[in-house]
């Protein structure tokens, strides 16, 4: 059973590993995962510890499988991680599906994000909810204490098909 619901202050610690996890993944995949892990672990800690408000968790058989924050609770969507061991059951499609009903309720217009360039996975899953590249840049993250390429999707946010132009059009 799929549940979503709002972080609580005490799953900082839980929240922090899975996130690490779920980045180790995605950056195994582009060989920098071991060099950057203690960085890592301290940010997710660090952001787990003082933004939980602004983190949306989803559980699987009682369980947290993911969560997805919006850090300063804008259209921009700031993190977004499903545990490796729960990944392919449909949880980042039914958080996403949240996120993006919470971010138009608030009335912003699209939703955003972005991701590590070689972060492939993430970057078809944003693309097959509907989300486009916008741009492609490298910045530093004080985060990880290093540049970072990255790209920033958006996407257009509500009725899908309101496009027409009257009656029957």
């Amino acid at each position: 059973m799929v549940h979503i619901r709002n972080a609580r202050e005490g799953e900082a610690e839980l929240l922090s590993e899975i996130g690490l996890r779920a980045w180790q993944k995605a950056m195994m995949a582009m060989g920098e995962s071991d060099a950057l892990l203690d960085a890592a672990r301290s940010a997710f800690v660090n952001f787990t510890r003082s933004t939980w408000l602004t983190i949306t968790v989803i559980e699987f058989n009682g369980n947290i499988a993911g969560w997805a924050a919006r850090e300063h609770l804008d259209e921009t969507i700031s993190d977004f991680w499903i545990d490796p061991a729960y990944t392919r059951e449909g949880l980042g499609s039914a958080l996403l599906e949240q996120i993006e009903k919470d971010i138009a309720e608030q009335g912003f217009a699209k939703a955003a994000m972005q991701t590590h360039s070689g972060n492939t996975e993430a970057i078809s899953f944003f693309q097959k909810h509907g989300y486009a590249i916008h741009w492609l840049s490298i910045a530093y993250s004080p985060k990880l204490d290093r540049d970072v390429p990255s790209v920033g999707l958006t996407k257009a946010l509500g009725a899908e098909g309101d496009v027409s132009y009257g009656p029957g059009f």
